[in-house]
């Protein structure tokens, strides 16, 4: 292909430089041209479709099973109308007329709905799982029947509010923890958390339930809020149909069986994994040149046009050797300027060439709010946007706005927003404030943003779809380490590019650095989405409410069976049983006695298992020793090593070659990625295939050398021997093969390298003395009476057998104890937990206290409702009150640390000695709680914060007090004042009118100004 006049390899687009003119590409990354009229008609993505079946129906046998079935369907749905389980379909009336024609997969989970049944729709991003749901509250409308829209956000449950608005008439309700708006509507729009709570108290609106849709049900493995997906799933009214909308998954038939048993009813599955426009991926190497295609709109993975690509990082000062070929090199075009670190740099000229490309518009995802920030204020160079579009930016940005007072409107954060929104660039973070993302998505929906820096929260909700889609870096922090993409989470994202009616196809370009590895790049763009696990978990929560309801104890057990947790261990039983069974079969074979028998590892010599566990530890020291890049400097020639391949023992051998990699290492452990060449003694097996030798002295075998993977090396010894200089001939590898006959001869056991005294490893100390034990013991139970000698093979062997044995043993325990068994643990130790805290009675009756926990859903239910019953509150005013609650809300990590207010001070020392005692108790009752880090999750950062804005402080005077980001603390605030009305229920509940007033108070002196603007979804 020709670019600007430029000949370039296949799959590489030329970037300009920073201060050259725009220029016209025909790159890959331009549209495709339109093929005949047939290949441009719209075509239907294929779908795929399986129902599945209580356990009481797939337990019928026989002729039986099917005639109950065809006369339970012939007597409830007209199959010509309705279609079969199989195979739905829907020829009555339509309850929602489309503008458009629907997918293969909209059909037929349409279908599914009309036969009242629930369904799982699980579909890529932007594909149009929307319309299954509006089609869903078009039923319930039809049928006057009332239904629930769940999201797992506010935002995004704000956003759908407005939507679902206009395409009903208004006749929708909202119900988060900050709005409630029309309760009595036939739609209600609601958090998922909303609507758990709802069910625990048996709300009347949850009666009156048809139909509940659960958006991103995905979301239902998150660590810390799954928990409510699953209970709401588990407690929903029997009559309730649900519709499941997610993103792919590999496991949605497992999910769809859950709900099948659970519900005792069909569950369907409707399923497409096709793009609704084709997505096409490219590389950019950060430092590097040029855009290469990685994997083509076809699923076509280009390894040739990723290693073209890894050979760009050849030199940071960005010579011809390093900057990816001619093309990129002439006029110093493409080519890395002397001295740039990167970065930026490269973020603006990949930036720069999509636009040259008219690619707009551009979603560029990062994983640091702060770097969305810096990268558009160093793109704010370039301009996106006409002066006609410029003057409606300014139109709808004073309209929005129009809601805040004078001061709110001239925060330092919303007056530098508008010069970067005239240019067409938008920002789009958690910390952002609220009403400027909501501006800022509104301007993104309107075409009037064309580049917008987001962190992967915009890859969820509404759809908002762009033309090309940016990774600035493929590694993120998970809270636990600084990993690569998941492959789900860059479906999600990369979603996001390609508009439909609008694109040919989307672009997902990657900035990639010399660190990524071709199978994981390859993994990350075409790998399977991530399976839907359960993270269900005990919460303090859970327990009391389940208590509150008739024969409480019971209700534990049955929510823990139900789970999806449970039956997800249900599922793994069988293959686990077939395990074990592969395992006892494995173990059969091993040590036999001559007349063929198994010889039982109980009925061995103490010696020899002593031997065969020496071995074992012998082999773990080597895998640790190979750990280390210290080892690999006595991996050289002459060398002597012990080489066993699983149970086939190969001898002592010498090392003829240092290591070599096979791949490129994806970490520091060598086993798996190294080779080395090692001479060994070895017989020739049937085939002519080498095979190991019974004695190295046998004159029937040769010395041959073989390449053997590091991880076969079992023991390395101490021991270097001379090489002759010539391996190729006969007399040279037969005396290598006399020298290991003799040296093994002379010494038995040779000496292996100590990890400390030889090689410097401290580390591995321990594990040296106890092989040196291990070996004592073998040798003492064997003092005194002839013990029979067994090769390293036989010692292998029994090594095996007795690791078989303990795999057998985790295996049955694991089959053993059921997730039920698991959880009635941590239900006892709970328990005790809240009869030590005075919760509970003896017979787990709820006493105050649990009364007031069963209320608190927002923070932790254990520590609000001890500092209300214990007083804390008492003595404060409602000032204080706000302050001093803002420690249980969960706030993100500042490097600032705020000088308390004096007031304060005492009832934050009252709050902290509290959480400890918490602690100590959980402890004392058997529980594993780290007493230091749970005081230290409840955090100041906020209270002279939240106490400043109560007592009628501006917000910008509040901001300048923290480095937290304004929307960070609006979201604080919010939360702090759903707390404080959950704490006003509690103090209700329990029969203490005064203190509830003075949480109403509270929450009354913090709801004013920025801080609880409406939304302009709402508004």
């Amino acid at each position: 292909m020709v670019v600007s006049g430029r000949l370039l390899s296949e799959g590489m687009v030329a970037l300009v430089d920073d201060d050259a003119p725009g220029t016209s590409t025909s790159g890959p990354m331009a549209p495709a041209t339109p093929a005949s009229p047939a290949a441009q008609a719209a075509k239907k993505n294929p779908c795929h479709h399986y129902c599945c079946l209580p356990p009481e129906e797939e337990e019928e046998e026989g002729e039986f099973k099917k005639k109950v079935k065809k006369k339970k369907r012939a007597r409830e749905l007209d199959e010509e109308v309705h279609g079969t389980l199989d195979d739905p379909k829907w020829t009555g009336e339509m309850a929602r007329k489309y503008p458009f024609e629907l997918d293969n997969f909209q059909e037929k989970s349409v279908a599914c709905l009309e036969r009242r049944e629930n369904v799982m729709v699980a579909a890529h991003t932007s594909a149009g799982k929307t319309a299954v749901a509006e089609y869903a509250i078009a039923m319930a409308f039809r049928d006057n029947q009332r239904v629930v829209y769940t999201s797992p956000l506010k935002a995004l449950s704000n956003q759908k509010y407005r939507e679902l608005g206009e395409e009903f008439d208004g006749d929708v309700g909202l119900m988060t923890g900050d709005n409630s708006i029309g309760q009595n509507s036939t739609c209600i729009v609601m958090t998922t958390e909303i609507m758990r709570s709802m069910i625990y108290k048996g709300s009347d609106t949850m009666r009156e339930v048809a139909w509940v849709i659960f958006d991103e049900v995905h979301y239902m493995k998150d660590k810390e809020r799954g928990v409510v997906w699953e209970e709401s799933i588990i407690f929903l009214p029997p009559k309730v149909k649900m519709v499941f909308l997610s993103a792919t998954l590999s496991n949605a038939a497992e999910f769809a069986g859950w709900v099948a048993k659970l519900r005792g009813e069909p569950c369907h599955v409707v399923y497409t994994d096709q793009r609704p426009v084709p997505l096409r991926h490219f590389g950019f190497p950060k430092g590097g040149a040029g855009m290469h295609l990685l994997c083509d709109e076809f699923g076509n993975f280009k390894s040739d046009s990723f290693h073209a690509l890894m050979r760009t990082f050849g030199d940071n000062n960005g010579d011809e050797k390093g900057q990816g070929g001619e093309g990129a090199r002439q006029n110093g075009r493409g080519a890395r300027p002397k001295g740039s670190v990167g970065g930026e740099q490269d973020l603006f000229r990949l930036v720069q060439t999509v636009k040259d490309m008219d690619d707009l518009p551009i979603i560029v995802f990062s994983f640091s709010r702060r770097q969305c920030e810096e990268s558009a204020l160093k793109i704010s160079k370039l301009d996106f946007t006409d002066d006609d579009e410029k003057e409606q930016i300014e139109d709808v940005y004073r309209q929005a706005l129009m809601c805040l007072s004078e001061e709110d409107r001239t925060l330092g954060a919303i007056e530098h927003m508008l010069p970067l929104l005239k240019k067409g660039i938008g920002i789009h973070h958690g910390g952002l404030l609220p009403i400027l993302k909501e501006l800022i998505e509104i301007l993104f929906q309107e075409q009037l943003i064309k580049i917008l820096f987001a962190t992967e929260t915009f890859a969820m909700g509404l759809n908002m779809p762009a033309k090309t889609v940016i990774f600035t870096a493929m590694r993120k922090w998970d809270g636990e380490s600084n990993r690569f993409m998941a492959s789900g989470e860059y479906i999600q994202m990369s979603g996001r590019a390609g508009r439909r009616g609008k694109d040919l196809q989307g672009n997902a370009i990657m900035m990639i650095d010399k660190d990524m590895d071709e199978k994981v790049c390859s993994n990350i763009i075409s790998g399977k989405p991530l399976p839907l696990l359960s993270n269900y978990k005990l919460t303090y929560y859970t327990l009391l409410n389940l208590l509150r309801r008739q024969d409480g104890t019971a209700e534990q057990e049955k929510t823990i069976e139900r789970s999806f947790h449970q039956y997800q261990h249900q599922v793994t039983v069988p293959a686990m049983r077939r395990e074990a069974e592969a395992l006892r079969e494995e173990s059969s074979s091993l040590c036999k006695d001559e007349q063929g028998l198994e010889v039982q590892v109980d009925k061995m010599d103490k010696g020899l298992k002593h031997l065969a566990e020496l071995q074992g530890l012998r082999l773990d020291l080597t895998d640790a020793l190979l750990r280390s890049e210290t080892c690999f400097t006595f991996l050289c020639p002459g060398r002597l090593v012990h080489v066993v391949d699983g149970t086939t023992d190969w001898g002592w051998g010498i090392l003829i070659s240092a290591f070599r990699r096979t791949r490129r290492r994806e970490s520091s452990r060598p086993s798996g990625d190294h080779v080395c060449d090692v001479m060994l003694p070895c017989a020739r097996a049937e085939g002519g295939e080498p095979a190991p030798a019974r004695s190295a002295r046998d004159p029937e075998v040769e010395a041959l050398v073989l390449p053997v993977s590091c991880s076969c090396l079992a023991e390395v010894s101490s021991l270097r021997v001379g090489l002759p200089r010539n391996l190729r001939d006969d007399s040279g590898r037969k005396k290598v093969q006399t020298t290991i006959a003799s040296i093994v001869k002379k010494y038995g056991d040779l000496p292996l390298l100590h990890p400390a005294r030889d090689m410097g490893l401290q580390d591995e100390d321990d594990l040296w003395f106890d092989i040196t034990a291990k070996k004592g013991q073998a040798m003492q139970a064997a003092k005194g009476r002839k013990a029979r000698v067994m090769n390293h093979h036989e010692l292998g062997e029994v090594s095996r057998k007795l690791e078989i044995r303990g795999e057998i043993a985790k295996l049955e325990q694991k089959i053993k104890d059921s997730q039920v068994t698991v959880f009635n643990r941590e239900i006892d130790l709970r328990s005790a937990v809240l009869r030590k805290l005075g919760h509970i009675d003896d017979a787990g009756v709820l006493q105050l206290k649990g009364r007031a926990a069963c209320e608190v859903d927002t923070a932790d239910e254990l520590l609000a409702s001890e500092l209300m019953l214990e007083g804390c509150f008492t003595d404060l005013d409602a000032h204080q009150v706000v302050g001093i609650t803002s420690c249980l809300v969960p706030v993100e990590r500042t490097q600032s640390q705020p000088d308390l207010e004096p007031s304060l001070r005492a009832p934050l020392a009252f709050l902290r000695d509290t959480a400890a005692h918490i602690a100590r108790v959980s402890n004392e009752c058997g529980l594993d709680v780290d007493e230091e880090e749970y005081v230290d999750s409840f955090k100041s950062t906020l209270v002279n914060v939240s106490y400043g804005w109560s007592k009628g402080k501006k917000f910008s005077e509040i901001c300048e007090e923290t480095d937290v980001f304004e929307g960070s603390i609006i979201r604080a605030m919010r939360r702090l004042n759903e707390l404080l009305g959950q704490l006003r229920e509690a103090s209700s509940a329990i029969g203490d009118q005064g203190l509830a007033e003075k949480f109403a108070q509270a929450s009354e002196s913090i709801q004013r100004g920025i801080v609880f603007a409406n939304s302009l979804y709402i508004a």
